[in-house]
């Protein structure tokens, strides 16, 4: 037995450890130091939630949990909107930065909307953990929360089996302990891609029963402000040019370290780590006519650690051509630095303060995603003529022409506000409404292709670079924000880019300063000719493939802090992980870069072996697809793996595009395996899915459930109860997107 002095000289121990090794976290939540853009706001410093509530007056409260920030965007557009239809007192709220324990003491004409996403299956977003164990602590037979009137809606992606299972999880603990739903549960599905129509459908019903419930009159929709923006004269060193948080600032004197002179985290989404790009080169072959990048980041500088499967969080840049487009649409002076304050002091800032209007578009903002009808209803009060108004007000009733002339043709915001003016930048929006109708830029998840056992000090990702035709002819393609940066460095590292880059920065930076004025000009006179393509192209890059970079990036960042190829990242900690007994049987599903993982997985079996070359590994099946050799990524290593393994590792692999043969899947190829994945689920395997969440995961469920149906001579239904309760015990994994 343990001896009671000595758990508590091993509780101060630890205690001492870990005040040791986050001293610099320590001394900014003493000290008040940290981003102005993270901080708690209220008062009082109370965790409170009703405590909050009251002391700001407040009389409706919104709060969000939000894995990747869309349930964040909308809790906010919505509190928005309640603000300007009812000039309602609303606090909008991160569910980790308060305690719930007295919601119970919520006045009851205070109306509380919960905005929810899902992550992986059925699990709340990582901001909500704590409010989730809130909720499971409630007992119905003690617990009271007949004062509290709640409005609830789910985001969530129906190719999942536990469709917005975090929302719904929530609204049933509610409901059990004496909650009452004012109007009608909202469920998102962006499986269906419809999350923005799912939204506005269920808004227009809540708004009118909330309206009601509360006995609301309702005015004209109108902008106003959350923040005041103070104009600045000089660049200081505490103004913020994209750097991803104070600690980058040369204000700040040093990178919190410990005596090793390792960069101290914790690295998160507030505070990631700047690493330096070691390698990085195309996998596909010169003949694919699409490009996949493999890229490796150093991260012996920090104290970083990761586990193979975890996720690698990548916080991207806006390319020039899509920073220059979006401050000549909206006629922004780029060289403004401004400051924010929050008029309400329960509310965070949208991002790192003071900074300069080109630094929040280039790193803060997200200015290529797709637009909301919702943003053409705001937009309406800031139409420069009528002929634009009425425009604006069509698309924005009329969902089936928004999809048709917007989401159809893949235009951001720029895009779309050149379109209503035929081409001419708009004067009449104030920066303001910018900052607050704009999400911010969030990073970008890439499942780990390394293993934490071999490597390191190193994190591999393996990257399909979007880059596609756009549907509609003459227009720009459509390209991803991260992984068109990641190529743009591998080029680049490779001296083929650096001529191309200069080049098309400085037209960047001409362009923005020079032709600004002369474009708003002409704006207002209405002699600007209709332009067809408000996107600049730029010019034809010449490589060994022949292939046409679309958008080009600064790539030394703010202050030169991402040169020598630098980029932020952070580690998100994955439940996908190898069974803790290698001797477990394993099949592993990954079509194209679905494979990442696995080649983590792989290389840290064969790393195990040659430590414990007495154990035999359990069968490890991996069921790979690609369209055909010249897209096969990590080829050679594979047949090195198989080598090293001794037989226990195959490989089967599935080309769905080979010339003048049938589309093969991995699907149909784990179909021809049956009865040996069959003998192995009797083993007590563990299966593994990674990729495309739409149809190929779906599939591969169908394919595993008929698997069962014929192997073991039963019902169907059988079939797939036997498939979720493999699930439910961690033995059916997906890392599906």
């Amino acid at each position: 037995m343990v001896d009671k002095i000595d758990i508590v000289v091993v509780t101060v121990f630890t205690i001492a450890v870990a005040i040791y090794f986050n001293i610099n976290l320590l001394k900014d939540l003493i000290t008040g130091a940290g981003d102005e853009a993270f901080k708690l706001q209220n008062s009082s410093g109370s965790r409170d939630i009703v405590t909050v509530l009251k002391e700001n007056d407040k009389n409706y409260l919104v709060v969000y949990g939000s894995q990747t920030g869309t349930a964040e965007d909308y809790a906010k557009r919505f509190a928005k909107e309640l603000i300007s239809k009812f000039k309602l007192n609303v606090m909008c709220a991160d569910l980790e930065d308060y305690d719930f324990d007295n919601l119970h003491n919520l006045p009851s004409n205070v109306v509380i909307s919960l905005f929810l996403s899902t992550y992986g299956e059925g699990e709340y977003p990582d901001n909500a953990l704590q409010f989730e164990t809130w909720l499971k602590s409630l007992d119905p037979f003690e617990s009271n929360l007949g004062n509290v009137n709640f409005t609830i809606f789910g985001l969530g992606n129906s190719t999942y089996e536990h469709f917005n299972g975090a929302a719904r999880n929530a609204w049933k603990l509610l409901k059990a302990n004496g909650a009452h739903l004012v109007g009608k549960f909202g469920l998102a599905d962006d499986g269906a891609g419809t999350t923005d129509e799912d939204y506005l459908s269920w808004n227009e019903k809540v708004i009118e029963q909330i309206k009601t419930f509360l006995k609301l009159d309702e005015q004209d929709l109108k902008f106003e402000s959350s923040f005041e923006v103070t104009k600045l004269d000089t660049l200081e060193d505490n103004v913020f040019v994209g750097e991803p948080s104070s600690q980058y600032l040369p204000s700040s004197g040093k990178l919190p370290s410990n005596d090793e002179g390792l960069q101290t985290g914790p690295f998160n989404t507030t505070y990631p780590y700047v690493a330096p790009i070691v390698k990085s080169y195309e996998l596909f072959d010169s003949k694919s006519e699409r490009n996949c990048i493999h890229t490796e980041f150093d991260v012996s500088g920090s104290n970083l650690k990761y586990s193979t499967g975890d996720h690698l969080a990548i916080w991207p840049s806006n390319a020039n051509e899509k920073v220059e487009q979006f401050i000549k649409a909206l006629s922004l002076d780029g060289d403004m630095i401004f400051d924010l304050k929050a008029k309400d002091p329960t509310m965070k800032l949208p991002f790192p303060t003071p900074t300069t209007v080109e630094a929040a578009v280039r790193h803060y903002l997200e200015i290529t995603g797709p637009v909301s009808r919702q943003l053409l209803r705001s937009l309406i009060q800031f139409a420069p003529n009528e002929t634009i108004k009425e425009k604006l007000v069509d698309l924005s009733k009329d969902k089936d022409q928004f999809a048709k002339e917007i989401i159809s043709k893949y235009f951001n915001i720029a895009d779309t506000l050149y379109y209503v003016s035929e081409g001419k930048p708009w004067t009449t929006v104030p920066w303001e409404f910018v900052l607050e109708f704009t999400s911010k830029l969030q990073p970008r998840y890439y499942s780990i292709s390394s293993s934490a056992l071999t490597e390191k000090q190193t994190i591999h990702i393996t990257s399909i670079v979007e880059n596609t035709p756009n549907d509609t002819e003459g227009l720009p393609p459509v390209v991803g924000v991260a992984t068109n940066l990641l190529r743009n460095i591998q080029l680049d590292k490779a001296g083929l880019l650096k001529e191309e880059t200069s080049e098309v920065k400085d037209k960047v930076v001409t362009n923005i300063k020079d032709e600004k004025k002369e474009d708003v000009e002409a704006a207002n006179e209405e002699t600007v000719e209709k332009k067809e393509t408000p996107t600049p192209t730029p010019k034809k890059l010449v490589t060994k493939k022949e292939h046409e970079l679309p958008v080009h990036y600064d790539l030394n960042g703010p202050r030169d802090l991402f040169k020598d190829y630098k980029l932020p990242i952070h580690v998100r900690k994955s439940t996908f992980r190898l069974p803790t007994n290698p001797q477990t049987p394993v099949i592993m599903i990954g079509p194209g870069t679905g494979v990442a993982p696995f080649r983590g997985f792989i290389k840290e079996r064969v790393k195990f072996q040659e430590l414990n070359p007495d154990i035999k590994l359990g069968k490890h099946l991996l069921f790979y697809g690609s369209r055909d050799g010249n897209d096969f990524l990590y080829r050679d290593e594979w047949e090195e793996y198989k080598t090293k393994l001794n037989g226990s590792f195959e490989m089967v692999v599935a080309h769905s595009r080979l010339p003048n043969k049938p589309k093969v899947y991995v699907q149909d190829k784990l179909k021809e395996k049956e009865e040996e994945v069959m003998e192995l689920l009797k083993k007590g395997a563990f299966i593994y899915v990674c990729g495309d969440a739409k149809n190929m995961a779906k599939d591969v469920n169908a394919t595993i459930v008929g698997t069962y149906t014929r192997g073991l001579k039963i019902e169907d239904t059988e079939a797939r109860e036997m498939v979720k309760m493999l699930k439910s015990q961690g033995k059916y994994q997906e890392d599906i997107w």
